[in-house]
């Protein structure tokens, strides 16, 4: 059997490992023309994600670009400590790493295992069995994998009246602190719920602060906003002024900062009714993007790799599709339901804040008792299991 993956992100490469480690050819197909080693700040892996990469034997080099963040404590933009929770479970940690750092990690290991990258293949369409791309090429094979994003090309020909990606009502954007002494545990991600605007930090073992917010932003944000925004020293100005009337120490991190600032709008995908059709079929946030609240989505899409891999090495190819998207869609439609309750919580009123910040010890309070994550974070794909056809 011979896929076609299209995307080379996070989503492709896993993929490709878990196909070719279940015995079939594969061949990424990456829109962009060079690689993405310098794209993007950092990202939170969850423990299920790690525990994916283990499955493939992939885990290695990821382990040791990334460092552990266990725990989370939330405060108010007073100061005040509003609760603790973990950020995972006991044997199965998030950790926190740059984007890049995956990213290579993940190519080197595609390359490793002799996996193709073909680099500047914008896909146009796919008939039956055939990849079109804009450079006039075109590709065949038994199967085509859509790991193409957010933004999928592959998810509008499966269905053309496919869901577009839904606005979460924050935009993005972090950086990297260096001199500034926040207080805070290593290992420890502080939230902080701004007066203005919402605020993560965290100490790297380096010695750095990686931190991020989330300005509000009501509406989706049209490229040339984005571009007004972005331009110049604006970024660090919007910020300054945001977080200024906060008891945190956003301000001087952003100040400390030498990174170019520059934001994104953030979206989330809950349902798609259609993974497949025919021989083509999606992955990753292709088929189900979670909100950067959730700390999932790259865990989510390496799942999906090593699943969807189990399913073809086990069924004939229309049922293995069929039983894939079964097995998956429960699981990834609750963590993006859960992904987006805390971007609204991010995105308050004034009165939504007051509120928020009233009631928050005492839910995290209950939560620690009572709330169990192990759903999410311990999540395990056995891969000596065979996928059994239901009848």
């Amino acid at each position: 059997m011979r896929a076609l993956v299209i995307g080379g992100g996070i989503a492709g490469s896993a993929t490709a490992i878990a196909l070719h480690r279940a015995g079939i050819e594969a061949t990424i197909y990456e829109r962009h023309a060079h690689t993405a080693d310098d794209v993007g700040l950092f990202l939170t892996f969850a423990g299920n994600g790690m525990d994916a990469l283990r499955v493939l034997g992939a885990n290695e080099a990821v382990e040791k670009a990334a460092f552990e963040t266990p725990r989370m404590e939330m405060r108010s933009g007073t100061g005040r400590v509003l609760g603790q929770m973990s950020h995972g479970s006991v044997d199965a940690v998030s950790r926190t790493i740059r984007r890049s750092d995956m990213y290579q990690a993940l190519r080197d290991e595609v390359l490793a295992r002799g996996i193709s990258i073909e680099y500047g293949k914008r896909l146009e369409t796919i008939t039956d069995d055939t990849a079109y791309f804009a450079d006039g090429t075109h590709a065949t094979g038994d199967l085509v994998v859509g790991c193409d994003g957010l933004h999928s090309p592959t998810r509008t020909i499966i269905d053309p009246d496919a869901p577009k990606p839904r606005y979460t009502p924050v935009l993005n954007t972090g950086g990297y602190a260096t001199g500034v002494d926040t207080g805070a545990e290593p290992g420890t991600f502080t939230m902080v719920f701004g007066k203005r605007a919402f605020f993560g930090y965290v100490p790297a073992p380096n010695g750095e602060v990686w931190w991020f917010a989330n300005p509000p932003y009501p509406t989706p944000p049209t490229a040339s906003e984005l571009a007004e925004i972005n331009q110049g020293d604006a970024w660090r100005r919007r910020l300054l002024d945001l977080f200024r009337d906060d008891d945190s120490p956003a301000t001087a991190l952003i100040e400390s900062s030498t990174n170019p600032m520059t934001g994104w709008a953030t979206y989330d995908l809950p349902v798609v009714p259609n993974w497949y059709r025919g021989r083509v079929v999606l992955a990753g946030d292709a088929a189900h993007a979670t909100s950067p609240s959730s700390g999932q989505g790259a865990s989510m899409a390496i799942e999906d790799g090593v699943v969807l891999a189990k399913c073809l090495r086990d069924l004939p190819i229309e049922r293995a599709l069929e039983t894939y998207t079964s097995i998956r869609r429960p699981r990834v439609e609750k963590v993006v339901a859960a992904g987006a309750r805390t971007s609204n919580l991010k995105a308050a009123g004034p009165v939504g804040r007051v509120i928020r910040d009233a009631m928050m010890p005492l839910f995290l309070k209950l939560a620690s008792r009572s709330m169990n994550n192990d759903w999410m974070y311990r999540y395990h794909v056995d891969w000596d299991e065979p996928v059994i056809l239901e009848k």
